[in-house]
């Protein structure tokens, strides 16, 4: 008469819609991997790798490599990182490092120290990383 239908009920849970934040006067020191967007203002010592957005901050600070689909960049960063869409460095950016990505926005005011490869190149190291991992 009476049936236990949770299972039934039960969604797949969507982490396109899930953003992780590191708040400000927080410390992480190790790797992060997400599928979903991540905020960083507080400071990370180590590498970020994501499916989503990165935004950085102004209180924000990344000390090793990023590899992302889209970046809004307003703290400090310090590292490679790989943008396979749009890298967007805020007035208050402070990038040292080298950029790979497809499309660049810098504002007046942002600091960038390092080399810059865009357009073409990004598909060639998305079709490295597909060959590699067939290997």
């Amino acid at each position: 008469m009476f049936t236990n239908n949770k299972d039934t009920m039960k969604k797949p849970f969507d982490t396109s819609t899930v953003i992780n934040m590191i708040g400000a006067g927080t410390v992480i020191n190790g790797d992060i991997q997400s599928k979903s967007d991540i905020r960083i203002d507080g400071t990370l010592k180590g590498s970020v790798k994501t499916d989503g957005k990165l935004v950085v901050g102004e209180a924000g600070t990344v000390e090793g490599d990023v590899s992302c689909d889209n970046a809004d960049i307003s703290g400090s960063l310090s590292a490679k990182i790989t943008v396979s869409q749009l890298l967007s460095l805020k007035a208050s950016a402070k990038l040292d490092g080298d950029i790979i990505t497809n499309k660049l926005s810098i504002e007046p005011g942002a600091s960038f120290s390092g080399s810059c490869s865009m357009g073409a190149v990004i598909k060639d190291i998305k079709h490295a990383e597909k060959q590699e991992k067939t290997a």
